[in-house]
C-alpha cells in the first residue's frame, strides 16, 4: 500500500508560479509511474503530466512549456514546477501513483490517490 501526501498547494496570481509536491510512504514509488491530475469545480479530472520511473516525463497538452515534472526516487518524491500559471489552471491537483512502469493519461488507470491540494489563480 501507498499513502501519497501533496503539498505545496494555494492562491497565486495570474502569471506566478507554484511548486507542487507528492511524497509516498507506506512503500516506495519503486518503478511506479508517477502522475499529476486535477478538477476543477464542475468538470472532471484532467490529466496533467506523468513521470516514468526512470524520469521520462510527460504533458498535457494544456499545460505544455509551463509545467516541469519531476522525481527524486531516493527521497520518494515527486515535484510539479508550475510556472505562467492562468486562472484556467484553477483546480484541485492530485498525485496519483501507477502499479507499471509505463504512462498512462489515464485516470482510472492509476492504482493510489493522494487527497489533492487546492490550487487558485487570480486574474
Amino acid at each position: 500500500q501507498v499513502q501519497l501526501v501533496e503539498s505545496g498547494g494555494g492562491l497565486v496570481q495570474a502569471g506566478g508560479s507554484l511548486r507542487l509536491s507528492c511524497a509516498a510512504s507506506g512503500r516506495t514509488f519503486g518503478t511506479n509511474t508517477v502522475a499529476w491530475f486535477r478538477q476543477a469545480p464542475g468538470k472532471g479530472r484532467e490529466y496533467v503530466a506523468a513521470i516514468s520511473w526512470v524520469g521520462t516525463p510527460n504533458y498535457g497538452d494544456s499545460v505544455k512549456g509551463r509545467f516541469t515534472i519531476s522525481r527524486d526516487n531516493a527521497k520518494n518524491t515527486v515535484t510539479l514546477q508550475m510556472t505562467s500559471l492562468k486562472p484556467e489552471d484553477t483546480a484541485v491537483y492530485y498525485c496519483a501513483s501507477r502499479l507499471a512502469s509505463q504512462i498512462s493519461i489515464k485516470a482510472d488507470e492509476y492504482t493510489y490517490w493522494g487527497q489533492g491540494t487546492q490550487v487558485t489563480v487570480s486574474s
